[in-house]
């Protein structure tokens, strides 16, 4: 990256100099799942050659935890999570290319579930009780059929796992309490996802791994729990949406009721296992993470007085992982300027140690601030979005032309969220002169229930609705030219944007990454926990991009992995032959549901930006 010099005026979308894409595929490692555990904090580095589990003492600062090779990764529901536990000097982990459970000693590691005689056994989830069982969320892949469950076994692995609960589709959060004599967790079924309608349950768990019958705590088809956790006490917490927004209620014995009840999200949805979005310190203190739209902060609530007092943080964004030693709160946060690092905070001072420092990080200088919008719909609603203007110290705005272009974002899920953090991929773009909007239309979260269900039924009309009205609002405020603007999105937000291209001409250029193409094929050929996802978002007959591809006239660029399991590249290959000489496709053979390696993500960058700039030019 050049350093700030002479000013030059360039068009819009032509800026020099600007952050490259070597500065973007080098901008730092993915980091998640922070715990702390026996004096020490642990997390989840992911690297290019995969996952790494890191540990950080104050004596001896960072050290790799498992031999190389021995990765923790988690392929349940593909998306896995919750791959390690710690307990003492030990830890048990998902290896990445078997899915067994390992128990690692020292130097030392060794399996604990047995290599299946047939088929795969994938874990996640892991867990170890006060009486010495490892619990986890077991899923069993035979000739075609997958069954989830939770099981049980001894954390030294001297005994075959057993079956503590089956029966529902899907399991999640086993969690015993601090004795180990209960055990709860959640269950929910087809066609539902767990940010739709969930289960929580309670049972006594014996000695030898088995439970007693479960007891339903809370949950159904309209209300989704999730993040069972036990006090130190012994009490049983949870956060549940019944009043409309994920808030924290404990369990009694008796009966439930709430803890903390504001209008803020306490929890996200559960793409992965193992998220914790709150914890319990000394004194009956509980550190929360409240989320309110795009926004993060990290909430300490008392006791005493029932008052919820945010921490002044110098974090934007806090990913959904918190862990605390009682006394300090371990968390991975970010801001608009600066990427995701772990960090201890002191709960009373605000205090923050960063463990962690990016290898690289791009020049603030460059960074567009985003703007948080709120919007009117067509249909009377509301939605919202973050505006990052073009940004470059290096050139100045052109006097006298028209406003910048723009890329308008739809983010995947379609259940996830814009966020006020430091994105690369937008740096890339805002320093080259384009505005970069990034939409939470309606379905995201963030923002309450009532908003997240609101793309029931309506996934291509009502998204695609609120992208085109939010340019609309941007175009008559003056701040971007309505006549060159792109769209793109991945995922499912690919399928956002390959269905507003198919029914609006606002877009001059769309660019899809792993994008869904046609909902019915994805859901017969994604796994089982996404599978049944697309009957909920979209009418009968769902949209299918194949039977529209001719309505499309703006040129698509598709960027797939040739091993995305989630959205397999034999249904982007088939809509590229569809759509003919509009289509670009560029396939990276060892890829998944996502680009990991730099040079891949370069290429990407590159194609993009050479699509934009043709599709966009003055």
């Amino acid at each position: 990256m050049r350093s700030v010099g002479e000013l030059r005026t360039q068009p819009y979308g032509w800026w020099a100099p600007a952050v490259s894409a070597d500065d973007v595929a080098h901008a730092g490692v993915s980091i998640d799942a922070v715990g702390i555990a026996a004096g020490g904090v642990y997390w989840v580095e992911g690297r290019v050659k995969g996952d790494v589990l890191v540990r950080w003492t104050a004596d001896h600062g960072q050290c790799e935890v498992l031999p190389p090779g021995a990765e923790p990764a988690s392929s349940v529901h593909e998306y896995g999570g919750g791959a390690y536990a710690v307990d003492g000097g030990e830890v048990w982990f998902v290896r990445g290319d078997d899915q067994r459970v390992w128990r690692a000693t020292g130097a030392a590691v060794i399996p604990i579930t047995p290599m299946p005689d047939r088929g795969e056994d994938r874990h996640a989830d892991l867990r170890v009780s006060a009486q010495g069982m490892l619990v986890c969320v077991r899923e069993r892949h035979r000739a075609g059929q997958v069954v989830n469950e939770i099981a049980s076994l001894p954390a030294d692995g001297s005994a075959a796992p057993r079956v503590v609960a089956q029966g529902w589709d899907f399991y999640s959060s086993p969690r015993p309490n601090p004795d180990g004599s209960q055990l709860a967790w959640i269950s929910w079924g087809l066609a539902l996802m767990p940010w739709d309608g969930s289960w929580l349950w309670v049972a006594d768990l014996r000695p030898d791994g088995t439970v007693g019958p479960p007891r339903l705590v809370a949950g159904g088809p309209e209300e989704s729990v999730c993040q069972p956790v036990w006090s130190p006490r012994g009490q049983l917490h949870f956060l549940s949406d019944r009043c409309g927004w994920w808030n924290l209620y404990v369990h009694t014995g008796e009966g439930t009721e709430p803890v903390i009840v504001i209008d803020a999200e306490l929890g996200v949805a559960a793409w992965e296992f193992g998220y914790a979005t709150y914890q319990f310190l000394d004194g009956g203190r509980i550190a929360v993470l409240i989320q309110e739209g795009p926004r993060h902060r990290l909430g300490i609530w008392h006791p005493d007085t029932g008052q919820l007092d945010p921490l002044p943080l110098p974090y934007t964004s806090i990913k959904p992982y918190l862990a605390t030693n009682g006394q300090q709160v371990a968390l991975i946060g970010s801001s608009p300027t600066q990427p995701p690092r772990v960090a201890l905070i002191d709960p009373v001072t605000a205090a923050v140690q960063e463990l962690t420092t990016p290898p690289a990080s791009l020049d603030p200088a460059y960074v567009s601030r985003g703007e948080v919008i709120r919007f009117g719909t067509r249909d009377g609603a509301y939605a919202h979005a973050v505006f990052h203007p073009p940004s470059n110290p290096h050139c100045p705005a052109p006097a006298g032309v028209d406003p910048p272009p723009m890329i308008v974002r739809a983010h995947p899920g379609p259940t996830a969220n814009a966020q006020l953090r430091l994105d690369p991929w937008v740096v890339f773009f805002t320093s080259r002169g384009f505005a970069v909007l990034d939409v939470d239309y309606r379905g995201s979260t963030g923002y309450g229930r009532a908003y997240r269900t609101a793309l029931r039924g309506h996934w291509g009309v009502r998204d695609v609705a609120d992208c085109l009205d939010a340019v609309h609002r941007l175009a008559q405020a003056g701040r971007i030219d309505p006549r060159r603007v792109a769209m793109t999105g991945s995922s499912a937000g690919g399928y956002t944007a390959l269905r507003a291209a198919a029914t609006s001409d606002a877009f001059a250029a769309i660019a899809v990454r792993h994008a869904i193409v046609d909902p019915q094929a994805w859901g017969q050929a994604a796994p089982k926990f996404q599978a049944h996802h697309a009957e909920t978002l979209t009418a009968t007959p769902s949209p299918s991009m194949f039977h529209d591809a001719q309505r499309i006239s703006t040129p698509v660029l598709l960027v797939h992995g040739g091993r995305d399991a989630v959205s397999p590249v034999q249904q982007a290959q088939q809509f590229a032959d569809e759509l003919g000489d509009l289509a670009t496709l560029i396939i990276f053979p060892d890829e998944g549901h996502g680009l990991r390696h730099p040079d891949h993500i370069q290429r990407a960058l590159h194609a993009e930006l050479a699509h934009f700039r043709q599709m966009l030019e003055p």
